[in-house]
């Protein structure tokens, strides 16, 4: 294995410029082209705070090093991760943007569920992909450092976006200062190295 790829739709804020984000509203933000995932996890789609929490999952499920760990936008969400080998062959998993089948074999493995969906690849002609831009989504580089610090670092900062989401769904709060209140907390909050559940 070389490294695995994650993909992102880039959320519904992805063609919006990142000098425009200061102005983004609850409702404009909760605009997914893709997916319906509920409030919370649509703001952690248009923010990536989704995809830096899948970075450190995908290390802890693995045991693959944060350097192995790539990201790419994907508007058509219909790659949903691929896996590079040493020989540069690569293996994807694609499917319609659509939950009910992961969920399905998370909930009947080892066996698949029978469901009548059949992907086409005609109605479905172009699949893109591009860099992230880590500056406009910089909770990505947040969650990479707090794989990289260990500890509590990662459980801070769901803890940190869980009240930041709120207080921004509930209109108390900017786009912007989501991200903020992450750093804010990881800068104050002690970092226990060999947390106790007690701990966290």
């Amino acid at each position: 294995l070389r490294r695995l790829i994650i993909t992102c739709s880039g959320g519904a804020l992805r063609d919006v410029p990142k000098e425009e984000l200061v102005n983004i509203t609850a409702e404009q933000a909760l605009r997914h082209p893709r997916w319906d995932m509920g409030a919370k996890i649509t703001i952690d789609s248009a923010t990536l705070v989704n995809k830096g929490f899948e970075v450190i999952e995908a290390h802890w499920l693995f045991g693959i090093e944060p350097e192995r760990i790539s990201m790419l936008i994907h508007p058509q969400s219909i790659v949903h991760s691929m896996v590079e080998f040493e020989d540069g062959a690569l293996k994807a998993q694609l499917g319609t943007p659509d939950m009910h089948m992961p969920i399905s074999f998370a909930l009947m493995f080892p066996h698949r569920a029978v469901r009548d969906e059949h992907f086409s690849f005609a109605e479905n002609p172009t699949l893109t992909f591009a860099e992230v831009d880590r500056v406009k989504y910089p909770a990505l580089d947040i969650a990479y450092n707090c794989l990289r610090q260990g500890g509590t670092a990662a459980c801070t900062m769901n803890g940190a976006n869980e009240v930041a989401v709120a207080a921004f769904l509930a209109h108390k709060c900017g786009y912007l200062d989501i991200v903020r209140t992450i750093e804010y907390a990881l800068d104050r909050a002690e970092n226990i190295k060999k947390p106790t559940l007690e701990d966290y």
